[in-house]
């Protein structure tokens, strides 16, 4: 057992646990059942035994007896299986939710990067097959090795009774199937890893290509997609088809050792007969008995082989839940306190790797209510800025502060409460366009949120839907043009009035004309705000308060548009005379 494997285990058990009594209960109404079910075969020996000996008197009336003993076992037995099911319905779906919410909220407290490291499909397969791995686990656990256990106890026991080499024969042969059946299995493991692994990449190749299938079809990427999913598809195929001839080797195995058993136990039984030992109703008990070990030893192999796989299957999400959060509220984490909204850059370091300086040794004051636009070439480091400033990354050296709290020392949730944010390609939910805008504040009442739509200008789309504001809008709002998609996300932003807001590339997407009915939105938005603006589109900050100028992770200019349009060498003007007339020379 590996440590990942161990993992999974201690998490199955601790939520096992937070159900203590239904899980003892369950257990309790299965072992006895199985018990009941292993002591019927008694009395059917004493029903052939009666019949079998003519000296016995009112043979009618004992046989009559031993078959109200039976309906009552059987009566007793349907209660008992029937108590377990109405348990296992209540506990198990009740721990399967719980291991999923936890699967969940961890892997939602990973960072930014590494969501952008990961197949979104690969992700959604991994926690569905923790819980179902879960599922299939403990009911193997449960309904089939449990009753295995009670059921070989029992009958060792009661052929103790009829001759102890009976039960040896018996115990020795179970052993040794398990132990076959075992080392086996643990031979077969490592290929079911092998195919696991197999399929999450073949899985994440699907949900890549599904996602980017615009992609696939423009740039002609069809034959090489279908070509490299293929590729990982015949990994998976000779994979399967291996594992699949171990499981039909190992049952000719069984097979051969259960023939065995069956001949020999009986072969030893007719000396026992002829010596007055054994009855004929102790034959009809051997055999009934060994039909039930064959019907549990016999699952027993392929439960282990099974749970194996489970287990393997669940190794991929124990994994994610084996990795610590990169990002993470320290301890004792205050909440954040946006006064003034006055944000500090304090001799700020970044480094993607080690080898990859981004920003070094940077600062930069903005003061509270402050219009700050940040402008540069491609690359320069400003979006890297804000996602620092967001802790979507933690920066390698230095502080920053907002009102003079850290915030590496604030609570990541009250640190995003503070700020509303505008990405330059805004990823909506498949939901409404109601529950879309309501998102940036899910208090909002529908008339404040048509009333955002408004101010954003979204409401003359919307209403144009037949299904209007409850419209879905489609994976990742694929429903909607670009420019839509932004006055959604910016009508989100203005419902949740923060008091600092960042606009990264905000109206990139917009004709000229939405652009500008839109701006008289975002000025609005802006009072009383500090308001960080990301453009490549310098006309859109032209009545900014400052603008910084950055460029290789550096702050080489900064001012008003006014200030640094006269400075016919710097940088910003080169820009703006690119944007400007660069077209027209």
């Amino acid at each position: 057992m590996n440590y990942h494997t161990g993992l999974t285990l201690r998490i199955y058990l601790r939520h096992i646990l937070q159900y203590k009594w239904s899980f003892f209960g369950l257990l309790l109404f299965v072992v006895v059942g199985s018990a009941v079910g292993v002591i019927i075969p008694l009395y059917y020996k004493q029903f052939f035994d009666t019949l079998s000996d003519p000296s016995i008197a009112a043979v009618r009336e004992r046989l009559v007896t031993v078959l109200f003993a039976i309906a009552a076992l059987h009566t007793a037995e349907v209660i008992l299986w029937r108590g377990a099911g109405f348990v296992n319905n209540y506990f198990e779906p009740y721990v399967t939710a719980a291991i999923g919410n936890y699967c969940f909220g961890y892997l939602h407290r990973h960072s930014f990067s590494f969501f952008s490291g990961h197949f979104v499909g690969a992700l959604v397969r991994r926690v569905n097959k923790f819980t179902g791995s879960f599922e299939r686990i403990l009911d193997r656990c449960v309904w089939n090795i449990l009753q295995l256990v009670v059921n070989v106890a029992v009958i060792l026991f009661v052929l103790s009774s009829r001759d102890r080499r009976l039960m040896v024969i018996v115990l020795v042969w179970t052993i040794l199937f398990s132990l076959i059946n075992w080392f086996i299995t643990g031979y077969k493991m490592k290929y079911d890893v092998r195919r696991s692994e197999a399929e999450t990449r073949a899985n994440g190749i699907l949900a890549d290509t599904i996602t980017n299938n615009v992609n696939v079809k423009l740039f002609n990427g069809y034959a090489r997609e279908r070509s490299l999913y293929a590729q990982a598809l015949f990994v998976v195929r000779r994979l399967r088809k291996f594992t699949w001839d171990l499981d039909v080797m190992f049952e000719t195995v069984q097979a051969t050792l259960m023939v065995a058993l069956e001949i020999g136990i009986f072969y030893f039984a007719i000396g026992l007969w002829e010596n007055g030992t054994l009855t004929v109703g102790d034959f009809v008990l051997i055999q009934s008995y060994l039909l039930t070990i064959f019907l549990r030893v016999w699952d027993f192999g392929k439960i282990i082989r099974d749970i194996f796989t489970d287990l393997a299957d669940a190794e991929d999400m124990a994994v994610v839940l084996d990795t610590p959060h990169e990002i993470q509220d320290i301890p004792h984490a205050r909440p954040l306190a946006v006064k003034g909204g006055n944000i500090l850059f304090k001799d700020v370091s970044f480094y993607y790797h080690s080898t990859r300086p981004i920003i070094t040794h940077f600062n930069l004051h903005i003061r509270p209510h402050e219009r700050l636009a940040l402008v540069g070439p491609s690359g320069a480091g400003k979006s890297t800025l804000v996602k620092l400033l967001m802790r979507m990354h933690d920066i390698t050296d230095g502080k920053v502060f907002i009102d003079e709290q850290e915030i590496r020392k604030v609570t990541q949730e009250s640190l995003w409460q503070g700020i509303s944010f505008v990405p330059q390609e805004p990823i909506l939910f498949h939901r409404t366009l109601m529950e879309n805008i309501r998102y940036g504040a899910p208090e909002a009442t529908d008339d404040q949120v048509m009333a955002a739509a408004q101010k954003a200008h979204c409401h003359e789309f919307i209403r144009d839907f037949p299904e209007g504001y409850q419209t879905f809008v489609g994976e990742r709002g694929v429903k909607l043009s670009g420019g839509e998609r932004q006055r959604v996300a910016i009508a989100r932003a203005i419902l949740r009035n923060a008091p600092i807001l960042i606009l990264d590339e905000a109206t990139s997407s917009l004709d000229s004309e939405s652009e500008r009915l839109i701006q008289a939105a975002l000025d609005m938005l802006m009072k009383k705000k500090t308001v960080i603006v990301i453009a490549h589109r310098l006309s859109t900050i032209m009545k900014m308060d400052r603008i910084v100028v950055i460029d290789r992770g550096q702050i080489t200019e900064e001012g008003t548009h006014a200030e640094l349009i006269r400075k016919r060498s710097g940088l910003y003007h080169k820009l703006w005379s690119l944007q400007a007339g660069g077209f027209l020379q």
